[in-house]
């Protein structure tokens, strides 16, 4: 399975760190190929993949749908500017307002530029710049997104910023007494993913919703990691059955191409005008084409109830394990463990097993939503054996 390449890792390792902005942390494998929850690397190594490009590779790694409908529309248009209409772009919005209960959608190409969208629009639409997030937060590392993020080692390097009041997550009191008449708006993440998969109480997103209500502030769902079946629902919001004002979309809504989204209800989804915002790349041909075939795989193929049905196995299994705390919806799950993950995880890679850590003692699993207990099983085994 392994893919001849111009050179060897050691060497493309040397020539990456000479070429390219060091801003990731690299895991010590070369990767060439995927296929459903599976990945290989350069020297024909095969991994079971519990990262899947953080929550993007729902419908797994190249899958035949996706990759048959890119490659027909890659032959017919790749790219034609914002100035022109395309039917893709227009099916994908009339797809995803069915699907999220909104009136319109702008397209960008990431969960960040979804973020970015949607503070303008809150600009726009209220005409008030008090925002407020949560504590543990994580909304994206563009300078207006970085305002919302919580967490301080991202935000002092690029200070001064327009921040957030935070407030810490999941608890209402809090949060109705930092929203005032001059709050524009509450993000919040529906279940926090980069912090650690904390899901909130029942009730916490419907009283968001009623405080929001009382301020005439708008309530901003971030579903960037959590939307298009992750949880067991399309999107997370279900769960609390809030609908909000905006809701933003990126990571598995194209199936592994760079896409996003933000979808707005009511008077917001009036409130940009020509030429208040805008990207090249935006909703064009070939990534809709990507995205209406990826809605149809998970829909075919009922993923999102997958999700849930695996989910609930993956959380139940994981439960039988020396973990301090386990927490998730669908196949978005956390655990708490007393050990170093960093090493955990690096050890796990060495058994043919991505995972990834969000902290010093917190693992997340989000496998693609394809993914069988068979290989929900040889994962755990990999974690029990390496506690």
């Amino acid at each position: 399975m392994g893919v001849n390449l111009m050179t060897d890792k050691k060497d493309l390792v040397k020539r990456e760190s000479e070429s390219i902005f060091q801003t990731y942390g690299r895991q010590d494998v070369l990767l060439v190929k995927g296929s459903g929850a599976h990945v290989w690397d350069c020297e024909g190594r095969e991994y079971l993949d519990f990262v899947a490009g953080i929550a993007v590779n729902s419908i797994g790694h190249c899958h035949p749908k996706l990759v048959e409908t890119v490659s027909r529309q890659a032959a017919a248009l790749i790219h034609t500017s914002n100035l022109y209409y395309t039917e893709n772009q227009v099916l994908l919005a009339e797809e995803l307002k069915g699907l999220t209960g909104m009136d319109r959608a702008y397209f960008c190409n990431s969960g960040a530029e979804s973020i970015e969208a949607a503070l303008k629009l809150v600009r726009r639409a209220t005409g008030r710049a008090k925002i407020v997030a949560a504590e543990r937060a994580f909304h994206g590392r563009t300078l207006g997104s970085l305002g919302l993020t919580h967490k301080a080692a991202y935000r002092e390097p690029f200070r001064p910023l327009r921040e957030a009041e935070f407030v810490p997550y999941n608890d209402s009191e809090a949060m109705k007494a930092a929203v005032t008449s001059e709050t524009g708006a509450v993000f919040l993440e529906p279940v926090q993913g980069e912090a650690g998969v904390y899901v909130p109480d029942g009730d916490y997103i419907r009283t968001a919703r009623d405080i929001c209500d009382d301020q005439g502030a708008l309530l901003i769902l971030d579903e960037v990691q959590t939307g298009f079946g992750r949880t067991g629902r399309w999107f997370a919001k279900e769960h609390s059955g809030v609908v909000p004002d905006i809701i933003c979309l990126a990571k598995a809504i194209a199936g592994g191409l760079p896409m996003g989204a933000m979808l707005a209800r009511g008077s917001s989804s009036e409130s940009f005008q020509k030429g208040d915002h805008g990207s090249t790349f935006a909703g064009g041909p070939l990534i809709c084409a990507a995205a209406l075939a990826t809605i149809d795989v998970i829909r075919e193929e009922k993923l999102v109830e997958r999700s849930e049905e695996l989910g609930r196995y993956l959380k139940s299994e994981i439960e039988k394990l020396k973990a301090q705390e386990v927490r998730g919806l669908g196949l978005m799950v956390g655990l708490d463990l007393n050990c170093d993950c960093k090493s955990l995880v690096e050890k796990a890679l060495q058994k043919g097993v991505l995972i990834n850590n969000t902290g010093e003692h917190t693992l997340r699993l989000i496998p693609p939503l394809v993914v069988t207990k068979e290989e929900i099983d040889r994962v755990v085994e990999v974690i029990s054996e390496l506690l």
